[in-house]
């Protein structure tokens, strides 16, 4: 890898670092006629960008320079600034609040977020907040920023939850929590929401919205089993939710923070090929960011439809157990024990994209340093961010405009658990409703649409094929 394709790649980095930017989707300005300058030309066009005279603008020469919207890259320094930077980058979800407010739907209507607590959450929060509901947050030990949630409660809004709790204490602290009494329960992982049943306290609440894939799946089981007493809207397979926060963001957000880790570590990730493990959207993502990057990509999936996808996209596909010796292995599954002892025995690197406990088997004490979110697991592989989410662990999350996109589907759930009069159980997230988060997106950005003609839809209309129809030849 030339040396100029190395500062390109790190000035993409560092622009999405600093920012907690999308690349995909943006225009991007490069300035200068140097090798460095045909690099980011090259990147951004594989990263999903698009080059132009205006947006983010990218200066080569002998200290290159990164300008957004006229200015050096913002410092976003305090917890203020990040969650102020979040706001002002989420237009969806702030015209979806906005609706919320002037329709009073949501005055009084008290609301539980138990999510990551990042600056994209506090926004969330702030416009239900902004709106009228009642809110409280919650995050897991392992999933609060204790400055952002300093910031929210400076804001006037109560925030549980605490790093330092484990075990009983931590359970307890999530009991109190649903203990607040709430309408409506925004989850990640289904987590308070499979307590508030296990606590016989789900009877409490009118509804919830559950964000993952991770999170559907013992909730599907609980419905099958009768088991689930509330309805749930299934925010996750929302087509703006899941097309775009599992492949774009979680694919940017992951990649990048395994190539920041590995380049302080002085390995380029594109020293050794990669496996990723299951290519549903995450894997996808995860495998079009490393591709993009220069990484040569195999994928291990069990599914056979999905095994046949990878391989038409262009990865050679196999056996983890074959693939995975000295490679980089990207878990992308969401389900525990996908990286087992032998993989990471065989394995040069291995991180988890998404992430659920226990996707990588270890023992936590034969952990041995080996820089910033990195160790080695025992006599195996070097282990990124601990096994853990390595978007959350080692870097800020998915884009800001990613989880604007996420967030607007979750405050039209609240939306439909409001007025629908759902029944316990699942529900999908109502197309209609998706189709006008897509169009608000667009507006957004300014963009435009094609449209039917009018022959079109009146062709659509008429069930009948013209290839049946009794005048034709």
């Amino acid at each position: 890898m030339t040396e100029q394709r190395v500062t390109a790649e790190r000035l993409v980095r560092r622009f999405a670092r600093e920012t907690n930017l999308l690349v995909a989707g943006r225009a991007f300005a490069v300035k200068g006629d140097d090798a460095i300058a045909d690099e980011l030309r090259c990147l951004i066009r594989a990263l999903g960008g698009h080059l132009g005279d205006s947006g983010v603008t990218f200066v080569t020469g002998e200290t290159p320079v990164i300008v957004v919207d006229g200015a050096p890259l913002p410092a976003r320094i305090t917890a203020e600034d990040r969650v102020d930077s979040a706001g002002a980058h989420m237009p969806v979800s702030t015209l979806v609040a906005a609706r919320l407010r002037d329709e009073g739907l949501v005055r009084g209507i008290r609301i539980g977020i138990a999510m990551v607590l990042e600056p994209k959450t506090a926004q969330l929060a702030l416009l239900l907040h902004d709106a009228g509901a009642e809110v409280a947050v919650y995050a897991h030990p392992d999933e609060i920023d204790v400055d952002v949630a300093r910031v929210l409660r400076d804001r006037g809004i109560p925030v549980d939850g605490d790093p330092a709790l484990t075990g009983a204490a931590e359970r307890a602290a999530a009991i109190a929590f649903l203990r607040r009494g709430f309408d409506l329960l925004l989850d990640d992982g289904s987590h308070l929401i499979r307590l508030a049943h296990e606590e016989g306290i789900a009877g409490t609440l009118r509804g919830a919205a559950e964000e993952t894939t991770s999170g559907l799946t013992p909730l599907r089981v609980m419905e099958r089993e009768g088991l689930l007493n509330i309805p749930v809207i299934a925010v996750n397979d929302a087509a703006m939710k899941t097309s775009f926060d599992n492949r774009y963001g979680t694919g940017q957000s992951c990649v990048f923070a395994i190539a920041d880790v590995l380049d302080a570590a002085g390995i380029g990730v594109r020293d050794q090929p990669a496996v990723v493990i299951g290519y549903g959207p995450v894997g996808e993502g995860v495998a079009a960011h490393l591709r993009a990057l220069g990484t040569e990509i195999a994928v291990a999936e069990t599914d056979p439809v999905r095994a046949l996808k990878a391989a038409h996209d262009g990865f050679r596909i196999g056996p983890l157990r074959d693939l995975a010796p000295g490679a980089l292995v990207v878990s992308a599954t969401g389900a525990p024990h996908t990286v087992d002892a032998a993989t990471l025995r065989a394995a040069g690197i291995v991180a988890v994209a998404g992430g659920v406990p226990g996707e990588v088997d270890l023992d936590p004490s034969a952990l041995i340093p080996a820089g910033e979110h990195l160790d080695r697991a025992g006599e195996g592989a070097l282990l990124i961010a601990r096994g853990g989410c390595v978007n959350l662990a080692a870097a800020e999350g998915n884009p800001i405009e990613i989880m604007d996109l996420s967030f607007a589907v979750q405050l039209g759930a609240i939306e439909q658990l409001l007025t629908a009069g759902l029944a316990p159980g699942l529900h999908p997230f109502p197309a209609e409703a998706d189709a006008a988060i897509a169009r608000a997106a667009l507006a957004a950005r300014g963009d435009r649409i094609d449209e039917r003609s009018t022959a079109q839809v009146a062709a659509q209309a008429d069930w009948r094929s013209p290839r049946y129809r009794g005048d034709q030849a």
